[in-house]
């Protein structure tokens, strides 16, 4: 029996060892032309994973894509630099933490590649690595950045830092748009879509993915993916009840299970609410408290495209953060009137934002396990 990938990020890690990969790189062909892509999904949905396999695809790491759907449709001759950024680890609670991150990723990468950088403020140093990136290799560069929003979501309590965060950001991200001869491909992985005004400036090509129906299933395990990747695992579990308590993801195409969830299950083989016990944050339910939200609106919720496509620091509203953090998607899109209908993706999700809710405001144990109960028959899961 293979191994269960759980917190493995890194594609040459699995691939060379004994752990399950669903294989997903047919996403990479779709970005084999280049260009500008952004892609917003929940925490611990496979993005990390994804851009790595980015990596290594441009790196032109053939062998590592041996027995996948790459292998024979990938042109392995060509390699392109890569420069990954990464603020996925840490809390990056104000803007000094966030400038001494950028300064150390950009410098590893430059003195892995033995180059000088002359610049001081990291958009410079930035700027500079991928031109001569591009001198050195007479190759365009390839950027990846994972997690793009975490320094402001990090500080969205402080609403001055995060501010500062955004303005830093911002000022990183616009060397992309000066950077554009250089370039073969960027993409951008967050759990916000924070608008282009306010974070890419200028970045007018950036193409966001989120709720593009050909990369729907881009993170995330389909049922036909779960059902032949992890046949073994499955014999020991109803697969239905799988499906209640972990499927239901949708970004208008077909639904798919939360992967971390999947993987700790059969780990662990009882249903439990893995990705909501490590996710939720308590500002979201503070949030839902203070705005005086109706939960049970959360059951149908009717929404325009402004909700799902823009997160702004100045005007949070709670169903944008709902949706782009994973608490509610997308149920059905009535195309003739722009609307979208959202609810909770599962069991999971609708028992864990209850009783989340519940806590917060005092009731005990046993109030909240007759809570429990009274969802599923309600809801008749």
């Amino acid at each position: 029996m293979k191994l269960l990938p759980i917190g493995i990020q890194t594609f040459e890690k699995i691939r060379n060892s004994n752990y399950y990969y669903v294989d997903k790189t047919m996403f990479v062909k779709k970005l084999e032309n280049g260009g500008y892509y952004f892609l917003s999904r929940p925490r611990r949905f496979g993005k990390s994973l994804f851009l790595d396999t980015l990596k290594e695809a441009f790196s032109g790491n053939k062998e590592l894509f041996k027995g996948l759907y790459l292998y024979d449709n990938w042109d392995w001759e060509k390699r392109y630099p890569i420069i990954k950024i990464s603020f996925a680890s840490g809390n990056i609670r104000t803007s000094d933490i966030l400038l001494d991150l950028m300064t150390s990723q950009v410098n590893s990468i430059s003195e892995k590649e033995k180059i000088n950088l002359k610049g001081k403020r990291p958009s410079q140093m930035f700027l500079e690595l991928i031109e001569k990136l591009y001198e050195k290799y007479n190759q365009q560069v390839v950027v990846l950045i994972d997690e793009y929003d975490k320094p402001i979501l990090d500080a969205i309590e402080n609403i001055e830092i995060a501010r500062e965060n955004r303005e830093i950001l911002k000022d990183f991200y616009s060397v992309l748009k000066d950077a554009d001869p250089y370039l073969k491909l960027v993409f951008l992985t967050g759990v916000s879509r924070f608008s282009k005004v306010s974070i890419f400036s200028g970045l007018n090509q950036l193409n966001d993915i989120t709720i593009d129906p050909s990369f729907a299933t881009v993170c995330g395990y389909t049922q036909s993916e779960l059902e032949s990747v992890f046949e073994d695992r499955l014999k020991d579990f109803d697969k239905e009840k799988i499906k209640e308590w972990y499927n239901g993801y949708n970004w208008l195409g077909e639904s798919v299970y939360n992967p971390f969830d999947i993987l700790l299950l059969f780990d662990k083989k009882m249903f439990k609410p893995y990705w909501f016990e490590a996710e939720t944050p308590t500002f979201l339910i503070k949030m839902i408290v203070e705005n005086q939200y109706y939960l049970p609106e959360l059951e149908k919720l009717e929404v325009g495209d402004e909700i799902l496509s823009n997160l702004d620091v100045d005007n949070i509203r709670v169903e944008n953060l709902l949706f782009q953090l994973g608490y509610l998607t997308i149920k059905e899109f009535l195309e003739e009137d722009g609307v979208y209908i959202l609810s909770y993706p599962n069991l999971e999700v609708r028992k864990g934002l209850n009783n989340a809710f519940l806590f917060y405001l005092g009731f005990g144990t046993s109030d909240i396990a007759k809570t429990e109960l009274n969802i599923k028959q309600i809801f008749k899961f």
